[in-house]
């Protein structure tokens, strides 16, 4: 097996920053829909709205996940690069697998969350549909 460098823990550090860019503003979005969703309810009680919000709410909940998991891996990475720097070598192989695993976890709940919003999605032109079939 080649032995671990520097450059490899920080080649991952570009990605998961752009990852938790991405997570981010996945999170601010449904923070916003969210919140305008709580002020139409307030003003109509439509109870249509809580299944919306039900599902925005456990999409919220996996983004914070993914963000968790996410901001694991590099603090991991950077441990990694620590440990390499003090040549602990077979800690830092470890440690940088460990890594691995939780943006591999991350990424997954990301795979499950777009599936989530796909599925909302697809309600919302099932009901779209329902409607133009009406006229």
């Amino acid at each position: 097996m080649e032995e671990l460098s520097l450059t490899t823990p920080a080649l991952l550090f570009s990605a998961i920053s752009l990852i938790m860019l991405a997570y981010t503003n996945r999170f601010l979005a449904y923070a916003a829909v969210i919140r305008n969703l709580h002020d139409i309810y307030l003003e109509k009680k439509d109870t249509s709205l809580l299944r919306q919000i039900k599902n925005l709410k456990l999409r919220l909940n996996l983004t914070r996940w993914m963000q968790i998991f996410g901001i694991s891996s590099l603090l991991f990475c950077v441990v990694t690069m620590f440990l390499i720097y003090v040549h602990v070598h077979t800690v830092a192989v470890w440690v940088f697998g460990f890594a691995l695993v939780l943006l591999i976890v991350s990424l997954s709940l990301l795979i499950k969350e777009i599936q989530i919003s796909a599925e909302a999605l697809q309600h919302h032109i099932s009901d779209i549909e329902e409607h133009l079939e009406k006229k």
